[in-house]
């Protein structure tokens, strides 16, 4: 027989159970029954079962009841103290009911075991104690991470929303022309109120990123911001996706869909393209501003949303009007403040700003080392039209990124052949841009190269050039280099 205190090796579980009894015939008795499975200690007394409780990881402890000194409901109550997690279970000889009331009440006990016992009942109770303290264990730890997980989910989103508030701030809308300054001007009044906004601009000028702003910086900014491009879906679906819909309101409906209007509540809804709106849908939208009702596809039932409204369009909404293929009464509702975005030619003094913005953004994202243009490239950035305005600029420095390779400084031949206005100088048709050129520096230049292009063609040399342009050679050479007029620019040039 193995006496008080020994320890038997490791059950595949690792699960340690103590056992204690003064008797150490029952002592040896339960631990012949649980020794070739589990990892079992023995103690005689209950001062020496809080000492191996307090060396050893526990799982499962068995105390008889009736002994010297401390009693088993005595022991279970120091190691709930002591070791929360352990199983307790009390054995006991005696039918003494106030005995196990106490010991369930106060040891907290999981099960209590009478004398005798059935050897394979008790095997069957230890391997459930075993299991319901394991699977406390696994909650323990799925617990742990799951308050881990959901710290870092914490610390991204702030992080998420301090970066989407710098992005969308007053500082992160580039320009620094009198155009956009008082666009800025009626953005700081509107955004700190409930108005409703309609932007108004060509295509690619921004009035996302405006929207966005306005949001971002306004009381809002804790809500949700959500868009929807009206063009992009026909009548049925665009209506569905605002306003929602009920299981079966139409094939496909397979279950029921909040609107976007209801997902934005409290926050922001931008509206682009709103001119593509057909009249239903018009009158959908008028009932939402007029009364901040909507009611999903199939539905009876109207619901209170309290949503601000951003709208933008790149159509005369006016015209249409007049033309009936609008709404007076939704177009006056929609422009209780207009903004008109002005297009990126009337504003060139912004490009230089816009394309060192976009190139650190892009730069940085695909890992290029791209410090900046030479004056040549954005020579020619600052004098193209951009017909796509801020958005094509964007994606026009997204392109030269994309293929700098190795490069330090883009240059004019990284920059794309319509922005180069290689065959528009082959052709000689510079002189119109320059003409409507505002910025006197960047016309002076965009003049110099025309010329220096014009002449090099037209003479066959440089001297010749230089004699033409009324300048030194070794002048008309410097400003070659710095302006980057390129040989397939010039055809037939000798030295």
């Amino acid at each position: 027989m193995t006496g008080p205190g020994a320890v038997h090796p490791a059950d595949p579980d690792g699960h340690g159970i103590l056992l204690v009894d003064d008797e150490p015939a029952i002592l040896e008795s339960l631990e012949l029954t649980l020794t070739p499975e589990h990892r079992v200690f023995t103690a005689g007394t209950g001062e020496q079962a809080l000492e191996i409780l307090d060396k050893e990881d526990i799982a499962l402890i068995i105390a008889d009841q009736v002994m010297p000194g401390m009693t088993g409901v005595e022991i279970l109550e120091q190691v709930s103290e002591r070791s929360p997690r352990t199983i307790r279970m009390l054995l006991t000889g005696y039918a003494d009911m106030d005995s196990l009331v106490r010991a369930i009440n106060e040891g907290r006990i999981y099960r209590y075991l009478p004398k005798p016992w059935d050897p394979d009942e008790l095997r069957m109770n230890v391997r459930r104690a075993l299991e319901a303290y394991q699977l406390a264990w696994e909650n323990t730890q799925l617990a742990g991470a799951l308050a881990e997980a959901n710290e870092k989910l914490r610390a991204e989103n702030l992080y998420l929303r301090g970066e989407v508030e710098s992005r969308y701030s007053f500082e992160g809308v580039v320009g620094d022309s009198p155009a956009m300054q008082r666009v800025f001007d009626v953005m700081k009044k509107v955004s700190e109120t409930d108005a409703t906004v309609l932007l108004t601009g060509e295509t690619g000028t921004g009035k996302d990123v405006i929207a966005k702003t306005i949001h971002y910086v306004g009381p809002r900014k804790e809500k949700r911001f959500v868009a929807q491009n009206c063009g992009a879906l026909p009548d049925t679906l665009l209506e569905s996706e605002l306003f929602g819909h009920k299981k079966g309101a139409f094939t496909g409906a397979h279950a029921d869909k909040e609107g976007l209007f209801q997902i934005a509540d409290g926050g922001t809804i931008f509206l682009d393209e709103i001119g593509e709106t057909e009249p239903g849908m018009q009158v959908r939208l008028l009932r939402v501003l007029q009364d901040g009702e909507i009611r999903p596809l199939g539905s009876s039932d109207t619901r209170k949303v309290n949503v601000r409204v951003i709208a933008a369009t790149n159509k005369d909404l006016e015209k249409a009007v007049e033309e009936g293929r609008f709404r007076d009464d939704l177009y006056y509702r929609l422009r209780v403040v207009e903004i008109p975005v002005p297009p990126l030619r009337e504003r060139r003094e912004d490009v230089p700003a816009l394309a060192h913005h976009f190139l650190d953004r892009v730069a940085h994202r695909m890992g290029r080392e791209l410090s900046g243009f030479t004056n040549a490239a954005m020579d020619r950035l600052c004098s193209a039209d951009w017909p796509g305005n801020v958005r094509e600029l964007e994606n026009e420095i997204e392109r030269v990124v994309a293929l700098a390779g190795d490069e330090r400084m883009v240059g004019v031949e990284m920059l794309s052949e319509h922005v180069r206005g290689g065959s528009a100088a082959r052709e000689g048709t510079v002189a119109p841009a320059i003409a409507s050129e505002p910025n006197m520096a960047l016309a002076v230049e965009a003049l110099k190269r025309h010329m220096i292009v014009q002449s090099l063609r037209d003479t066959g040399n440089k001297t010749r050039a230089a004699e033409r342009l009324g300048i030194p050679r070794q002048s008309l050479q410097k400003m070659i280099k710095r302006l980057e007029i390129r040989d397939a620019e010039i055809e037939g040039e000798e030295s």
